[in-house]
């Protein structure tokens, strides 16, 4: 139901907050927060690689329903140099919100202590561009999974590194997104495949 203040997440986002939101596959997330919303003036949706698009059967509609809404849309936007963006670098968010960052071009064949730093440098460098494009008491999110390998990125080390604290981490669950459908990226984009999410958390972090 649009603008039903019933949804579990809406205290996390608000019609008020003004939205980045970085690395978008099929933009379904954007389009969540919009249909909730029922506008999405305040909000700036990216993807990094527009050709990606094509593979993803529910994109494009995404997009056309996010711009009618008001939304801005932004291909080529990469989460490691989105500051030196002329457009974004005049904007500050009250939220920046990466949803399960993957480092592009890493494959699983590749060494996992490659994988394992290409990884954190993608997450500490997206840190480092969000701050500057941070409001005054905004707040960056990032949703990644807990368990196994993805415990080793130590994303809460490397928001600390790069002059940010945490003060807030609950529990990621997919059910209270409606609409929302995670997908692989490269490698597994051309399969429009989603990936298991859980178990996840959303980290929040602020200026320290």
């Amino acid at each position: 139901m649009e603008g039903g203040s019933e949804v579990k997440w809406i205290k996390h986002y608000s019609s008020s907050h003004t939205i980045l939101l970085v690395g978008e596959g099929d933009f379904s997330f954007s389009t969540c927060l919009a249909r909730t919303f029922g506008s999405a003036h305040n909000m700036v949706a990216t993807s990094l690689d527009s050709i990606m698009l094509g593979f993803y059967r529910n994109a494009m509609d995404n997009i056309d329903e996010l711009k009618s809404r008001g939304c801005t849309v932004m291909h080529g936007i990469d989460a490691k140099t989105m500051a030196q963006d002329p457009t974004l670098a005049q904007c500050r968010f009250d939220r920046i919100v990466f949803n399960f960052p993957y480092a592009h071009g890493v494959e699983k064949f590749c060494a996992r202590s490659f994988q394992l730093s290409e990884h954190r440098n993608l997450v500490r460098l997206f840190f480092e561009n969000a701050k500057k494009l941070l409001a005054f008491n905004g707040e960056i999110h990032v949703t990644h999974k807990t368990n196994s390998f993805h415990c080793e990125w130590d994303v809460q080390g490397l928001a600390n590194l790069t002059g940010l604290r945490l003060v807030e981490e609950v529990d990621f669950n997919l059910s209270d997104y409606p609409g929302y459908s995670n997908k692989l990226g490269v490698g597994g984009v051309k399969m429009d495949k989603s990936f298991e999410c859980q178990p996840s958390s959303t980290y929040k972090f602020r200026h320290a």
